[in-house]
């Protein structure tokens, strides 16, 4: 089992993703979880997860993956905050070792549009970021160096998105459909998405189940059925959400806000 962690968090919070594995493998004898660093510590873990180019983060851990005996007969993945559309796009790009379950808890698969609060101790980065986005979010400078950027997703200004947005215009097929992507995402079993209910750090909260804000205007939301994503079936969620492969689940509480009891009856069976 492979975890990715969260913004604004390193894999060895003993707080967040420690925690996490740990349960894990009191709850399930024998389990093997892989929890992904980038860097050579937690403090370059930290920063790659502001920093360092979404792209080759993917990259580094579909390596990661191969090079790992233990998942060659497949895994299943559950990332937290922007590591799930980070693991959504090692689904789509590496196929081996298979991915058998994605569970994204709290991602943002159609990005965000605002930054309203930061999750941890890392409030002064947030208003660097903010800062940043807010001037220039598309510029190949903020694309290339602000990992946030790359998920930023202006709905006033659809056209620089799909051309400009490095990493989730791709991975979402804004500029043209990768049969492959297509492909390789419906070889997973299942896809479950957690929302939770009272999110106050994503924007717009819809962005958890794969819905976002209407293009053109920054109020109203759509679901992701309604989405062209899904009624053109560019990426084949439709397929696979007729198949009985996406779950949608929601939780009470703010972001990644849930308890042990939540967590064993909700999330631990698609672990088994």
């Amino acid at each position: 089992h492979v975890i990715w962690q969260i913004f604004c968090d390193s894999c060895c919070n003993p707080l967040s993703m420690g925690a996490i594995k740990k349960m894990m493998e009191e709850e399930i004898p024998g389990i093997y979880v892989l929890s992904l660093m980038i860097g050579k510590n937690v403090v370059q873990d930290t920063e790659n997860g502001f920093f360092m180019d979404v792209n080759q983060q993917v990259s580094l851990v579909c390596s990661q993956l191969a090079q790992d005996a233990r998942l060659k007969g497949g895994f299943n993945a559950m990332g937290f905050s922007q590591g799930a559309q980070f693991l959504r796009a090692v689904a789509q790009r590496c196929p081996s070792p298979p991915m058998k379950t994605l569970i994204s808890v709290g991602g943002q698969h159609q990005g965000v549009y605002g930054l309203p609060r930061c999750p941890g101790e890392s409030s002064h980065i947030c208003d660097v970021i903010r800062k940043a986005l807010n001037s220039g979010a598309y510029s190949d400078m903020v694309q290339k160096h602000l990992v946030q950027a790359q998920y930023w997703h202006d709905p006033l200004n659809d056209d620089l998105y799909k051309k400009h947005s490095l990493f989730l215009a791709d991975i979402n097929q804004e500029r043209a459909v990768n049969e492959t992507y297509k492909k390789n995402l419906q070889l997973l079993e299942k896809f479950v998405m957690v929302k939770f209910l009272q999110d106050s750090v994503v924007d717009p909260v819809v962005s958890e189940w794969f819905g976002f804000l209407k293009t053109g205007q920054a109020k109203e939301t759509e679901t992701l059925q309604e989405s062209l994503l899904y009624k053109e079936d560019r990426l084949g969620l439709a397929a696979m959400d007729k198949a009985g492969k996406l779950v949608f689940l929601a939780t009470e509480g703010d972001h990644l806000q849930f308890t042990r009891e939540w967590f064993n009856a909700n999330l631990l069976p698609y672990l088994r």
